[in-house]
């Protein structure tokens, strides 16, 4: 089994930052990958970004793309996730998950709010 716990969310202004963390802690996730979530009010979930094990690999979503950072520190058990020029559309619940393969996320955290005012 594994826990994943998220942290690092907040209300903030448009324009500024936040850094989210993602700790994980269980079953060893070796060649896992990690990728975080967002859900905002009355929509579905949808990606935000993805990294693989050696984080050589990334993906963003393109309503992200440029704004957004995905890392990941394997000794930590941790995946962050760097949020710049924040805008009022970004506000959501922000959910990392982690798996054996992006198609296939088994551990999902419980999720941090983050709200962007314009």
């Amino acid at each position: 089994q594994v826990q994943l716990v998220e942290s690092g969310g907040g209300l903030v202004q448009a324009g500024d930052s936040l850094r989210l963390s993602c700790a994980a802690s269980g079953r060893t996730l070796s060649f896992y990958v990690m990728g975080w979530f967002r859900q905002a009010p009355g929509k579905e979930r949808e990606f935000v970004a993805t990294i693989n094990w050696a984080a050589s690999s990334t993906s963003y979503a393109d309503s992200v793309k440029g704004r957004f950072t995905i890392s990941r520190d394997n000794a930590k058990n941790t995946v962050y996730l760097q949020m710049n020029s924040l805008k009022p559309e970004d506000t959501a619940v922000y959910y990392c998950a982690t798996g054996p393969r992006s198609s296939q996320y088994s551990y999902w955290g419980q999720g941090t709010q983050v709200t962007v005012s314009s």
